[in-house]
């Protein structure tokens, strides 16, 4: 389980082939020396195992599944991937709960610089969007992101500098392509509500009225 707090941009040093799959080699910008082999580390969003370490570079796997569902097979040796390392019993949630299990890929449609602030929007696949709400939150390439608001299957984001600056946001440009985990708690409530949904969006009004303290 993870926050959606990036602890810091990696880089991709060597990619190795497996047998349906890859092995990357990541270098980290933090310290290893508290990470064991089977340890998870979300990388760009997607939960892998640590199969190696050798100094500041861990290696992870990637199997079939990963590499369809995600953007990671579309990275080369030199690429910047957001990197954090699992949730500890007792640390700050600070973002929201992520899975590191990917729900598809979105792209970026539109970057606006306004001041200091990057205002995005992307175009999530069909079918998330019913898990998304305004104000909600959305994991986008492993980050905590807070929705501004959602049209469709548009939703718009507001980046501050701070998160701009340790993560891969600051230089994402219409048409990159983004993993998106959608809000764990959102997928179990709409599940569970969707046998009254016949033909309704879930909205925060929806869960008001149904007794959801919001």
């Amino acid at each position: 389980m993870f926050t959606g707090i990036v602890e810091g941009l990696g880089e991709l040093v060597k990619i190795a082939g497996l047998a349906k799959g890859k092995r990357f080699f990541i270098k980290a910008p933090f310290d290893l020396k508290d990470t064991r082999l089977g340890d998870s580390i979300a990388v760009n969003g997607a939960c892998l195992t640590v199969t190696g370490i050798e100094g500041q570079v861990f290696s992870v796997d990637l199997s079939p599944e990963t590499l369809s569902r995600t953007t990671l097979g579309e990275q080369g040796v030199g690429a910047k991937l957001n990197l954090e390392r699992a949730l500890r019993l007792g640390d700050r949630l600070g973002g929201h709960l992520v899975t590191g299990h990917v729900d598809g890929i979105g792209q970026v449609v539109s970057r606006k610089e306004q001041g200091d602030f990057i205002f995005f929007t992307l175009r999530i696949p069909e079918g998330l969007s019913k898990y998304v709400v305004d104000k909600g939150s959305i994991a986008v390439d492993g980050i905590s992101l807070t929705v501004n608001s959602i049209e469709g299957d548009l939703v718009h984001l507001a980046i501050i500098p701070h998160t701009a600056k340790l993560t891969t946001m600051g230089f994402r440009r219409p048409g990159d392509r983004v993993n998106i985990e959608t809000d764990l708690i959102g997928k179990y409530v709409a599940k569970i509500l969707s046998p009254y949904l016949p033909s309704r969006t879930l909205t925060l009004e929806f869960l008001k009225e149904h007794g959801f303290d919001l």
